[in-house]
């Protein structure tokens, strides 16, 4: 079977292919450039604990030497501290680093890997659709023909992919604009993230009385100024003296020694694509959405984006047509990040507004550094990771489910398993290998040897169940999962996301679970999802 056509060779697009790659599927990743990307510390990327977590595991390593992540956060209005937060087990700290950092080590990591082909310099300029395969025509020092199963656009705001498909990108521009810079020094707070309002110290030139400042690798910080709307030209004079008056102000009034590495202004945009699919076309990250206001990050749902629809294309390029489950991908996807999009435009006018209503209702400020503390370090509906609780994938209520910590359609928490193996492994390490995970909460069974309890009580049961299902699944078993009973079993989409969680071994209705994680039966499910993916 043809591979999957990837365009564009940014943090989304290589994701995607190394995720496809992981699922057994070839992918031709189309780079219009030359194959490098520019360093440029100032534009850095902020990954949750989730897709930090799918970055190492597909990147396959730690970013613990070129990413920092925070010991803290404190929030400041004027000189009072509003809030202070510690990072630990209980809250996982993000992962800060620059985007030329990360994508440099997708692109080791898919150079690597025998599934995946990257055309440098090729332009995309034609799509054409058939029943069952599709051709991308790209420009560049020898025009070329390439032929997919699928093509996903990958290729930025400005997608190609999606003006080809004559696809409208509504929306906001202009929602925020920062002034930003990267810089060498130290400052009072090593480590920690920090949220400035309300400048007690006088300021000069067009940036706004808010700034960030987030710690990166090796004594690096980023800065950002919020500029108030309609402001002027930021000039390299007007940005230095910010510099110094922020560092001046944080450090008792005098300018600490700094190294100015990179400068720059980020406009931030809110868009979202009237559809993410047109047959074997899709859309992911910013040529499907644009959002970034309040401290969440664009880039983290596109990595959810490419996570979500790798393993979609993994069921359909292995095992033939899954209309209505690669139409889900659409579905689950665009609500959450609409979802994003509302919640962001519901705070803006609270935080941003001047001197309403609500500036002298007590409390006021305390309850705007929470809205702004939840959407910068992905808490909330500004920055939690998104749930499909209203999925086309989710199975019918059974009397069989139990309550656990985790609603269904949310992610999974990260806990300890144990593998087919007897080898005691992470739970996201056995994700987006192309098969359904069962969890079976059994305590004790950290401590008793493997030998005792595989052959014992429900285990062989359940087994016998999972060998049974409709995919291909595997058998993990942990000691114990935040709020979930002994017994119960775990049913996991291949993205980590979880399907439901049911009372000890109900075989029918693990069954019937698995079933509707795909899709349903694949026969109703392409009558349906033909007719919707073509129209």
């Amino acid at each position: 079977m043809d591979p999957v056509i990837v365009v564009g060779a940014g943090p989304v697009g290589l994701t995607l292919s190394l995720a496809l790659a992981r699922h057994g599927v070839p992918s031709v990743v189309l780079d219009e450039g030359p194959g490098k990307d520019e360093q440029r510390p100032a534009r850095t990327v902020i990954l949750r604990e989730d897709t930090a977590a799918l970055m190492e595991r597909l990147a396959r390593t730690s970013f613990d030497a070129t990413g920092a992540r925070w010991t803290g956060w404190r929030s400041l209005r004027r000189k009072q501290v509003m809030r202070e937060l510690a990072f630990g087990e209980q809250m996982p700290s993000p992962l800060h680093l620059a985007q030329h950092e990360l994508t440099g080590a997708l692109r080791e990591a898919a150079a690597g890997e025998r599934l995946i082909k990257v055309a440098v310099n090729s332009r995309l300029d034609s799509i054409e659709q058939e029943s069952g395969a599709l051709t991308a025509h790209t420009r560049g020092p020898k025009g070329t023909w390439w032929r997919g199963s699928f093509l996903v656009g990958c290729d930025g705001p400005r997608s190609t992919v999606r003006k080809l498909l004559d696809i409208r990108f509504p929306g906001r521009t202009s929602v925020e604009r920062h002034a930003v810079a990267a810089l060498r020094t130290e400052l009072p707070w090593p480590g920690e993230a920090l949220l400035h309002r309300s400048l007690p110290w006088r300021t000069s030139g067009p940036t706004g009385g808010e700034v960030v400042g987030r710690p990166l690798a090796d004594g690096v910080w980023r800065l950002d100024w919020l500029l108030p709307p309609r402001s002027e030209l930021v000039t390299p004079d007007i940005l230095v003296t910010r510099i110094r008056e922020t560092l001046a102000g944080w450090c008792a009034g005098s300018t600490p020694p700094y190294e100015l590495l990179d400068t720059g202004v980020h406009t931030v945009h809110h868009r979202l694509a009237r559809r993410w699919r047109v047959g074997r076309v899709f859309l992911a990250g910013d040529a499907a959405h644009l959002l970034g206001a309040l401290g969440t990050q664009g880039l983290d749902e596109g990595l959810r984006d490419a996570d979500n629809l790798a393993w979609k294309l993994a069921v359909a390029w292995h095992d033939g047509p899954h209309e209505a489950l690669l139409d889900s991908y659409q579905t689950e996807r665009r609500a959450v990040v609409a979802g994003r999009l509302r919640a962001a435009d519901q705070a803006l006018p609270i935080l941003r507004g001047g001197k309403g209503l609500r500036s002298y209702v007590a409390g006021s400020a305390r309850g705007h550094d929470v809205l702004l503390t939840d959407g910068h370090l992905g808490h909330g509906a500004l920055g939690a990771p998104g749930t499909y609780a209203e999925s086309p994938l989710a199975p019918e209520p059974s009397e069989a489910q139990v309550d656990v910590g985790t609603v269904p359609g949310a992610p999974v928490r990260d806990v300890r398993v144990t593998a087919p193996d007897g080898s005691f492994v992470r739970l996201r390490d056995r994700l987006g290998l192309g098969h359904l995970l069962v969890v079976l909460i059994a305590p004790g069974t950290g401590v008793w040897e493997r030998r005792h309890w595989v052959s014992a009580g429900i285990m062989p049961r359940l087994a016998a169940a999972v060998t049974a299902l409709p995919h291909e699944a595997e058998l993990l078993v942990a000691e114990s999962y935040p709020g979930a009973p002994a017994h119960s079993v775990l049913l996991v989409r291949p993205d980590g996301h979880l399907v439901t969680a049911l009372s000890g071994v109900h075989p029918a209705q693990l069954y019937a679970a698995a079933q509707a994680a795909l899709g349903g039966p694949v026969e109703d499910g392409a009558k349906a999802g033909s007719a919707a993916g073509t129209s």
